[in-house]
Order: structure tokens, then C-alpha cells, then sequence
């Protein structure tokens, strides 16, 4: 799989205004639905039993609260982390309480998160489905058990690397820290921070130009992170009990993995090995499971049944060496199974595995043996004496017994589909996805392949409940393609469902010119192109080939602009827009798409793409991505495209336009240099250059020009430029909408030096120029477009002087949205 970077669509159904929920609620209502119902079945778990479920690993946790000792089988932090600050404030039943609405919070995270990248709605709510209403999930989440903080932490990690998209060495950073969280909540996550950094390393560059150094550190700051946490947990470990570790005893894992399948009479066992191994015969399946074997040399009784002094932990990992090296096919094909155990159609249990009763609801309140020890803790926190309601446990009972879980098969495929969409399968190379999918299914199949090695519990499969749903759903949305772009999701609230509808016929469709509203702004209505004040337009527009562009608007941005109001209906951009005009760029653009922030310098990024006519599937590629298109239904020219977008901006309330290329010749990680200077209204227009930065295989005349025209720009206005045709740039929405724009090619000239002659605050700052990403230059011969750029620069200036010496500087103010 080659780097690619991780595509962020900006949904931002969140931010919904409230006079807007009625609307925003029936078009997520599946997943409302599905929360609803989850809500209802966490009530009735919550009154089945009283106060909580206390399974034998919860006093173990309960026993570690006040003085936090690391020396016990399983690290401390649920109890650092969870359990222990609620119990501050709470009692058993609150910890449960709050539980339950994590649970609840964990459905409606994977939605959110799924609903970001494009996942139709409905895909993404059965997404959720499994966390909401397995009545597995209800059991453990009702448990004083750490198994619902470890899948939250699990959760975290994937949406802090892939909320913003692609994420550099910070959020890689953070990421490590959750990791090393999780791993201190369940040791069975120690091996997680191997796909974690695989993703980041391969397919999570901020940009796949910005070549391996980029990656490396930012994979470098997970794992280290990652490192420094375990470590210093690991030096605490030590500080209590002299041994630097992060749990007592793990090596008994080990061992009872071997001594299941040891061959005791083959092997050339030692005296102590020869007492740690087991007696019964493995051919006639007399032998106990692993679980038995973990456990029984830590009961006191069987410890002092061994010889005096005699070192059992030792023996135990010498033996599980000579298994390991001696058996090592017996010890894959034991993990194996256990590992293909959890994809079984119904929850069935083998000899040996850990009891699956204990996992399911029962009719009177579970003691597992230790009735004094339950009522001692519950009545300690809460002092209620453990009870059940037989009518509510017995529906719980028959909900989880009758079908109520998440069927084996249907996880297994969830992991299958996200396996073929990381192998490029359908049109998953193409998506912008495809890396995405790493994360989720890579994680799921670490956790569940380690757990398996030690021992099969359906307990254990737990976190495929949230992680393999959610690499299910991305796998078929890339493979399939198909995203649900929903601009009724984003701030400006309903739309139509363009999910089936091409840019084509979207454009063909728009037919007619709607007369402007009586309560249309009167701002608003002169820069309308439908507005009676406007310029005359001009017909020029034909229905194949390039035509030259009219006085705005002419006919073809106006039926641009009304299809894209027929798309998006009342829309309100963010405070920024990134603007990208785009010809037949169906290679480069999605690259560019995916990098692109949903905010930055604190404020909110929109997307707008103007598609100038293109012959190839750069709308489709835009609408997939999640960016707002406006697609002109005949090719015109980059600059006729550029000044539709910076009206189309204007007019639906974005403050800033930021403009780059499709063609990928722009870092976009550069965007806070532009933008931040207009923020602090210290410049009105930034604009990058090259030559202060750096360019990529730069050409002899292209460079040689890029100096004259600097000289000439730099003379005409008497401010200094040193680069005049820099397509990144940053510039107040009112700016490019003061300066005549005719130009359909070099229009990068032409509004710089139309800015300069306006008497704007120009600023340029060092960036770089890169290599594109894909397809061909549209610039053609050197010479050619030497001399008519030469034209363009002298009548701009000729032309600005006369018009800003009758006119102010700012012709129009732009139509500003409340944020």
C-alpha cells in the first residue's frame, strides 16, 4: 500500500443550530433511534441489579483503591483513571450509571466519526448498532470491570489521528499517550502501538510529497509517547515492588498457553519443569484449559503443595520457552482457532475456554463463590446488599440469550471488508479512505489476534464491537465509492440528498434564473446573479469547447450558481474558504482534497470546488471528498472560475478566501502563514513566493521569468514582490471582489497587481513550490505564455490606475453569516 493521506470531509452536523435539531434529527434518525433504544436497555439494566455486577476481577480493582498498588496481576489505571474518582463522588450503582452513558456516548462517537468521512447514514448508524444494543456490551458495561474505559481509549486513539485528517507529530503524540493508557486499563494493549504507528508511518502523512522524514517523526512521537508513559509506569512498578514490570505474574499467561498443548513425555524437561507440567495426556482431550493452567498456581493451596523453596514462576516460564521453541506449530494453530472463535455465527463455548456464563445476564445476582465478598463491597459503597430483579434480569435474560449480540460472522466480515479495501479493492485506491481503513482494522485485529494468545474469552472480542463495525463501514464506503456528501449535515442546515445525483446533470438541470426575494439584503442582491444592478452580462457561453468569460455573471455562472444553490440550498460557508478551481484534475485533486484542514488559526475551513468544465470525473471526485462544488458546464478558464468562487464566497458569508491549486504544487500544511496575518488585520492579501521559499525542479525560463516580472510588478507599484504568479494564497473576501478580473489564464497576475494598485496591504511570505502530483501542465510554450503575460501585467496596471483614481478602495462588502 503506497502513502496516502487521510481525508477529513467537514460535516459538521454537531454544530447545528437549535431552532435546526428537528430537522438535523430526522435525518439521523436511525442512529436516534438506535440510541433511544440502547438508552431504554441501560435503564433496565440499571434496575435489574443493584448496585452493580461485581465479577471476581472487581475486587481486585476495588482492593488497589487508596493506596493504587502496581503489584497485581492487571496494571492500575481503571482504577486511577475511572473507577477511583467516581467512587469519589458515587457510589457502585453511579459508576455503573456513568458506564451506561459512555456506552451510549462510544455509539454515538463511532456515528460521529463515520458521518464525518462520508459514510452514508445508515451505514454508519448499524456502525453503531453493535455498542448500542449487544446485550454483551450491557453486561460488562454494568461489570466493575475495565474492559469499557479500555474500548473508549481505543476509540480515542482513531479519532485523534484521523479527525483533522491527516495528523503531524502532535496529534501522533497524543495518540501514543492514549495508547499507553490503554495498555495501563489492559495490558493486552501493549501491542497496539504497532499498527498505530504503521498508520501513521504509511498512510498518514500530512502529504504524501512531504517524503519520509515527515512521517518518521511523527511515528517517532507516538512511539515515543508511547515509551515514556509505559516506562515511567514501569520505574513506579518498580519503586513498590523492586521488579520493573507492569503487572505480577504475566508470565503465567504464557504458561498456560504451553500447558495446553505441551508435550511433557517429548520434551527434555527439568525436575521443576517436569511439576509445572501437566499430568493428563493431551490426545484424549483430558487435559484442563488454559484458563485452569494461568490460574492454578496462583491459589495459595496449590503453592504450598509444591516442594519447599521451590521456584514456580521460574519453572513455569522455562517451561513455556521449550514449548514455544519445541511446539511452536501447536502453540499457532491453539491461537488460530481461539482467534477465529470470535467470528462464530452464536456464542458457543469449547472445553477449557473461559465459562460464557459469566458473560450473559442471570435470572438471581451472580456470586461466582464469593457471596461474603459481594455484599462486604456493595454494602461498603453504597450500602445496598447485591439484589436482582428476577422479571427485569429474566428480560434481559431472554433479549441476550434470543439473539440480542452481534453475530460472529457478521464482525468477521466487517474485518474482511476492511482487509479488501486496504488491498485497493473496487474503488478503494481512488476513495481517499483506503489508508483510513488501516487504523481501524489493524487495531482490531491486533487486540483480538494478542488476546487470542493468551486465552479465548468472549470478553475479550469486546473491542471488536466498536473497532471492526467501524472498519466495515469505511471498507464498503470505499469500496463502493459512494459517500453521502449530506450538505444538510453542515451548518446551513436542510438540503437536498445529492448522494444519487451527478455534477452533470446537476448543471444540466438548471434551466432557469430565480428573481431575488423581497427580503433578499440589498447587499446581497447586487452581488446575486440574479440581480437587476448587476453588469450586462454576456451570452458567451457555448455547450462544448472553452469560451471566453463575460461581465459577471454571464450565463454559464449563472447556471453554476444555480445549481449549486439547487445542491447545497441556503448554505453558509465557514469563516474560511479554500478555493481550488479545477480542470480534468480527477488524479491530483483528491490528494489535495484530503489535506486540507477543517480549521485553522481557531477558525472554522470550508472547501469550495469550481469545476471549469471538466470531461472527466474531477466533480464526482470533489462531491466524494466532501468539498462544496460549483460546477460550470463549459471550460472557461481557471480565472473565470476563480472569480465565480470568490463571489460565490462573498455571497454566502466567508470572511477569508484562500486559494491553491488541484494539481497538489501547494503544501497546504503552509495555510496558517497565510491566513494568520489577515486575522490579526495585518495585511488584507498574502501571497507565497517561491523565491523567498523553495521551488521543485524549477525550469531555466520559468525561473528566469518569475525574477523579471518580480522587478517589473515591483516597479509599476512601487512595492516590492518577488514572486507574481503564486497560486497559494489568503486574502479578506472583500478583496478579489474590488478588482476588475477578465483574465481566464493569467489571472494570478492579474488580481495581484490589480491588489498593489488599489493601495491593499500586501504580504508575502516564504513557501514552496512543489512537483505536481499528477497530469500535465496547462501552460503550454515558455515563450508564448511569456509575452501574453507580459500583457496581462502592463493592462492590469494601466487599467487598475484609471479605475482607482474614481472609485474607493472597497467597492463591496461582503455578506458575513453570524458564527
Amino acid at each position: 500500500m503506497t502513502a496516502t493521506s487521510v481525508s477529513a470531509p467537514r460535516a459538521h452536523w454537531s454544530a447545528t443550530p437549535r431552532h435546526q435539531w428537528p430537522s438535523a434529527l430526522r435525518r439521523h434518525w436511525l442512529i436516534t433511534s438506535l440510541l433511544v433504544a440502547g438508552a431504554a436497555l441501560r435503564v433496565v439494566v440499571q434496575l435489574a441489579y443493584q448496585p452493580a455486577l461485581l465479577y471476581i476481577d472487581s475486587f481486585r480493582y476495588l482492593d488497589d483503591l487508596g493506596f493504587f498498588f502496581p503489584g497485581g496481576i492487571n496494571p492500575i489505571g481503571y482504577e486511577v483513571l475511572l473507577l477511583g474518582p467516581l467512587l469519589v463522588v458515587g457510589n457502585l450503582a453511579f459508576v455503573a450509571a456513568v458506564q451506561h452513558l459512555l456506552g451510549l456516548a462510544l455509539g454515538a462517537a463511532v456515528y460521529a466519526l463515520l458521518h464525518r468521512f462520508g459514510v452514508r447514514r445508515w451505514i454508519a448508524a448499524l456502525a453503531a448498532a453493535p455498542v448500542l444494543l449487544d446485550a454483551y456490551q450491557l453486561q460488562i458495561e454494568h461489570n466493575i470491570m475495565s474492559d469499557l474505559l479500555f474500548q473508549l481509549l481505543l476509540l480515542a486513539v482513531v479519532v485523534v489521528l484521523t479527525w483533522r485528517g491527516t495528523p503531524g507529530p502532535v496529534p501522533a503524540a497524543v495518540a501514543g499517550g492514549v495508547l499507553a493508557l490503554s495498555v495501563l486499563v489492559r495490558i493486552v494493549g501493549l501491542t497496539l502501538v504497532v499498527p498505530a504507528a504503521v498508520f501513521v508511518l504509511l498512510a498518514a502523512g500530512l502529504r504524501p510529497r512531504d517524503g519520509w522524514k515527515r512521517r518518521l517523526v511523527s511515528a517517532g512521537a507516538l512511539a515515543g509517547v508511547f515509551a515514556g508513559v509505559i516506562l515511567g509506569y514501569a520505574l513506579y512498578h518498580l519503586s513498590w515492588t523492586g521488579v520493573l514490570a507492569l503487572g505480577g505474574h504475566t508470565g503465567s499467561v504464557v504458561y498456560g498457553r504451553a500447558a495446553a498443548v505441551a508435550d511433557c513425555e517429548a520434551l527434555d524437561l527439568t525436575p521443576d519443569e517436569q511439576v509445572v507440567c501437566p499430568d493428563e495426556p493431551r490426545e484424549v482431550r483430558e487435559r484442563n484449559g488454559i484458563d485452569y493452567y494461568i490460574h492454578f498456581y496462583n491459589i495459595p493451596a496449590n503453592v504450598q503443595a509444591l516442594p519447599e523453596d521451590f521456584d514456580y514462576v521460574a519453572a513455569q516460564g522455562s517451561l513455556a520457552r521449550k514449548v514455544l521453541l519445541h511446539q511452536p506449530m501447536d502453540i499457532a494453530g491453539g491461537v488460530a482457532t481461539d482467534f477465529l472463535k470470535g467470528f462464530a455465527p452464536t456464542r458457543t463455548q469449547s472445553p477449557g475456554d473461559v465459562p460464557l456464563d459469566r458473560w450473559q445476564f442471570q435470572t438471581t445476582y451472580p456470586m461466582y463463590g464469593a457471596e461474603w465478598y459481594v455484599a462486604e463491597w456493595a454494602e461498603h459503597h453504597g450500602d445496598v446488599k447485591p439484589s436482582a430483579d428476577p422479571e427485569l434480569a429474566g428480560f434481559l435474560r431472554a433479549y441476550q440469550l434470543g439473539g440480542g449480540y452481534t453475530p460472529g460472522i457478521v464482525l468477521g466480515s466487517a474485518l474482511a471488508v476492511g482487509v479488501l479495501a486496504l488491498l485497493g479493492a473496487g474503488r478503494a485506491r481512488r476513495s481517499g479512505l483506503r489508508a483510513l481503513c488501516l487504523l481501524p482494522t489493524g487495531l482490531a485485529a491486533t487486540v483480538l489476534l494478542t488476546a487470542a494468545a493468551m486465552e479465548f474469552s468472549w470478553r475479550y472480542q469486546l473491542p471488536g464491537l466498536v473497532l471492526l463495525p467501524l472498519a466495515g463501514a469505511l471498507g464498503i464506503t470505499a469500496i463502493t465509492g459512494r459517500r453521502d456528501t449530506d450538505p444538510a449535515g453542515t451548518r446551513g442546515g436542510p438540503g437536498p440528498d445529492t448522494t444519487s445525483r451527478t455534477p452533470e446533470a446537476t448543471a444540466d438541470a438548471a434551466c432557469r434564473v430565480p428573481e431575488p426575494s423581497a427580503t433578499t439584503p440589498a447587499k446581497e442582491r447586487e452581488m446575486s446573479p440574479t440581480s437587476t444592478n448587476s453588469p450586462a452580462t454576456s451570452d458567451t457561453g457555448t455547450a462544448t469547447g472553452r469560451t471566453e468569460p463575460g461581465e459577471f455573471p454571464d450565463r454559464v455562472d449563472r447556471l453554476a450558481l444555480e445549481a449549486f444553490a439547487d445542491r447545497y440550498g441556503d448554505h453558509r460557508f465557514a469563516p474560511v474558504v479554500v478555493l481550488i478551481a479545477a480542470y480534468n484534475e480527477e488524479e491530483a485533486l483528491g490528494g489535495v482534497l484530503e489535506a486540507i484542514p477543517s480549521a485553522s488559526c481557531g477558525l472554522e475551513v470550508d472547501t469550495l470546488v469550481v469545476v471549469d468544465g471538466a470531461t472527466d470525473g474531477t466533480a464526482e471526485v470533489a462531491l466524494r471528498h466532501g468539498a462544496h462544488t460549483c460546477v460550470a458546464p463549459v471550460n472557461r478558464g481557471q480565472g473565470a472560475a476563480l472569480r465565480l468562487g470568490y463571489r460565490l464566497a462573498a455571497q454566502r458569508g466567508a470572511r477569508y478566501i484562500v486559494t491553491t491549486d488541484a494539481d497538489g504544487q501547494y503544501d497546504i500544511t503552509e495555510l496558517p502563514k497565510l491566513l494568520q496575518p489577515l486575522v490579526d488585520d495585518s495585511a488584507d492579501f498574502v501571497t507565497g513566493s517561491r523565491r523567498l521559499g523553495s521551488s521543485e525542479r524549477p525550469q531555466l525560463m520559468r525561473r528566469a521569468g518569475t525574477y523579471f516580472f518580480a522587478w517589473m510588478v515591483s516597479a509599476m507599484t512601487g512595492q516590492r514582490i518577488t514572486d507574481t504568479s503564486f497560486g497559494f494564497r489568503g486574502m479578506k473576501v472583500e478583496v478579489p471582489n474590488s478588482v476588475t478580473l477578465r483574465q481566464r489564464q493569467y489571472q494570478s497576475s492579474e488580481l495581484l497587481v490589480g491588489v498593489l494598485t488599489r493601495g491593499y496591504r500586501v504580504l508575502e511570505q516564504p513557501m514552496a513550490m512543489l512537483a505536481r502530483t499528477a497530469g500535465e501542465s496547462k501552460k503550454g510554450n515558455n515563450f508564448l505564455y511569456g509575452y501574453r503575460y507580459l500583457k496581462v501585467v502592463v493592462g492590469t496596471w494601466l487599467r487598475e490606475r484609471r479605475t482607482a483614481a474614481s472609485a474607493p478602495v472597497r467597492v463591496e462588502e461582503p455578506v458575513t453569516a453570524d458564527r
